[in-house]
């Protein structure tokens, strides 16, 4: 069998592979999700706290799923999944079609060859992927966030929560409230792919397809070492995107740095990584499972354009060659009657 190439895949194709595998990879962890947005929402209690709490305190990831279930019932723990998913869908597609866009653009105008760009440069093409990404998905992320953090008793649809954020303080631009955030924060994908990518060069050297557990492994170790490096902007874009703390009396934060310091001051330094349990747990298995799916899509991808190539090669092969009979036909036809 001939080597398969992604460079036989359109853009769209990439895209449908790519976010097709994080749908079912978020699908399948979504809990974990739903639980990491609100611990990294929630601010830390003092010991000499005595003011009442509508909202329930979570001491760790175990205890906030307990804690859901018991107040809330399952469906609690797929608050807001609909939102995400579309969002995780809308987000991968773009990502992956403009990555493979800008990837190939950099092939064509700049290197002129299909060997590995340098580290820098796949960071580079990952951040402008992501960018562009961002400004036409972070809408669906905003209004998620904002489902995943309704207090109890206040579940609202996706229509009905993003008429809350647009009859907020800043209007229909609040849905892209966390988009500086969000553009600092395509570093994460940017270092996600950019190590797969070199992991991959150094442990499958020589592979051109990996197997479903090579790329579980490698997609898991990128998403973890992202993680680790972007969770303090990770916890502030959380923080940017959902209801202001109490003790922010409904004031919005305006910038993520803002966001930050009111952790460090509130919950100190350590307060910038809270939710990561559950943070690099789900990464590890989202960004897992979406390039063993990913991978395969795009095997089955290439094999269905190849298919597709043949059976077109062998519909104009079939009509050059009635073409060719007719003429031959007509030919007969023009020398009987010139005989004639």
């Amino acid at each position: 069998m001939a080597v398969l190439s992604k460079s036989e895949v359109p853009p769209w194709g990439l895209a449908i592979a790519g976010s097709t595998g994080a749908v079912l990879a978020n699908a399948l962890v979504y809990p974990l999700d739903m639980v990491k947005t609100r611990l990294q929402v929630q601010v830390k209690r003092k010991a000499d706290d005595t003011s009442p709490h509508p909202d329930r305190h979570y001491t760790g990831t175990l205890h906030a799923i307990q804690t859901v279930l018991a107040d809330e019932g399952v469906e609690g723990l797929y608050s807001g999944i609909m939102g995400s998913l579309l969002g995780v869908a809308s987000t991968n597609f773009a990502y992956f079609f403009w990555y493979s866009t800008v990837r190939q653009l950099y092939f064509d105008k700049v290197q002129k060859s299909m060997k590995n760009p340098s580290t820098a440069v796949e960071l580079s093409l990952g951040a402008i992927a992501g960018a562009l990404a961002q400004l036409f998905t972070i809408p669906i992320a905003v209004i998620t966030t904002r489902q995943q953090t309704q207090p109890r008793g206040e579940g609202k649809g996706m229509l009905a929560t993003a008429k809350e954020v647009i009859d907020g303080p800043d209007g229909i631009t609040g849905l892209w409230r966390g988009l500086k955030a969000s553009l600092v924060l395509v570093v994460n994908p940017a270092i996600t792919y950019g190590a797969y990518q070199r992991l991959k060069e150094l442990m499958f050297p020589t592979k051109v397809n990996l197997r479903p557990h090579e790329a579980f492994l490698l997609g898991a170790m990128s998403k973890g070492l992202a993680t680790l490096a972007t969770q303090p902007l990770i916890v502030a874009k959380v923080g940017l995107q959902s209801r202001p703390p109490p003790s922010r009396k409904g004031k919005p934060f305006k910038s993520f740095f803002e966001v930050m310091e009111h952790i460090v001051e509130h919950e100190g330094p350590l307060g910038l990584f809270k939710g990561i349990a559950p943070q690099l747990i789900k990464g590890f298995l989202v960004q897992g499972i979406l390039m063993m799916t990913k991978e395969r899509m795009e095997i089955a991808f290439i094999l269905l354009f190849r298919y597709m190539r043949k059976l077109r090669r062998e519909q104009l092969d079939k009509l050059a060659k009635i073409a060719a009979e007719k003429a031959g036909e007509a030919s007969s036809k023009v020398q009987a009657a010139v005989k004639a």
